[in-house]
């Protein structure tokens, strides 16, 4: 992706150096080595909010707020938040010209770095977590260790598959301002667990096609796609699948827990946005 020397966005809430590891009782570190992504991500994939897992394993402690001492990021670090911010300034050009097209406004929301861990509105944004989206506050929470995590631990690196997962996080904001994410959040509430989980694959889904539109309007507006880029993001897509992550981590998949779509999911509702660019193609919720 060719992004060096572009514009980045002004949304960008740099919180790196502040927080860093979780202590709980006992002298537990929480700092979201291998064993606690594994932890988290089993908890996620049976349903569970990681969130609400981070809190029971601090003992119900809050952690302090302060900046990590001698916190000097790295020169790739710089560079990678330098990345995130040019893409996220991508989404805002492409999205409020879908939205206006639509005869709507886009509003923008704000993108957090933090590294270890941070406050957020929907709770303590924790790097173990991945990157989220709060609905809200309205902000995206990313620490970018997560992207050194997809290339080792999920062999699915390069910086449009970054970006993929910048795009996905802006797509709930899509549909938060299209009401989507009320509406569904609303059914999930009355729901059983099985039809629940049915309901956040759809959503994850939706986003996944957004973000494929987004890809689409990005090579269109600014031709800053390489070659590859767009298999870099299906591969990335087809890596955090349910059934490949369940697989993974216990040798078997349950499909009734799954809570983002199975890999072939993902990877064609991406493709679906890319191919079309068109918002109206993204309905993941016929036939409810």
């Amino acid at each position: 992706m060719q992004w060096e020397g572009r514009r980045g966005s002004v949304n960008v809430e740099d919180r790196r150096g502040q927080g860093g590891s979780l202590s709980g009782r006992g002298g537990c570190t929480l700092g979201g080595g291998i064993g606690m992504i594994i932890l988290v991500l089993a908890f996620w994939l049976m349903g569970g909010n990681p969130l609400q897992l981070l809190g029971l394993l601090e003992g119900g402690q809050s952690p302090s707020s302060g900046y990590v001492q001698n916190y000097v990021p790295s020169a790739q670090e710089d560079s990678l938040a330098r990345f995130v911010s040019v893409v996220l300034a991508d989404t805002e050009e492409a999205w409020t010209q879908i939205f206006r097209q639509m005869g709507k406004t886009y509003r923008k929301h704000t993108l957090v770095l933090f590294t270890g861990y941070t406050t957020s509105a929907c709770g303590t944004a924790q790097s173990a977590t991945g990157p989220f989206y709060c609905l809200k506050d309205e902000k995206i929470y990313v620490d970018l260790s997560f992207f050194h995590q997809m290339e080792t631990q999920f062999r699915a690196g390069g910086d449009f598959a970054y970006a993929y997962v910048i795009a996905h996080e802006v797509g709930h904001h899509v549909q938060k301002l299209l009401g989507t994410l009320d509406q569904v959040h609303t059914l999930m509430a009355r729901s059983n667990q099985r039809t629940g989980n049915d309901l956040s694959v759809r959503l994850e889904l939706q986003a996944d096609f957004y973000a494929g539109v987004w890809a689409n309007q990005t090579e269109r507006l600014f031709q800053s796609l390489d070659s590859g880029d767009i298999d870099e993001a299906l591969r990335a897509a087809s890596a955090i699948g349910d059934d490949r992550l369940q697989e993974e981590a216990q040798g078997y998949s349950v499909p009734d827990s799954f809570t983002h779509g199975t890999s072939q999911q993902r990877h064609d509702w991406f493709y679906k946005g890319y191919r079309t660019g068109d918002i109206t193609q993204g309905n993941t919720f016929e036939n409810l």
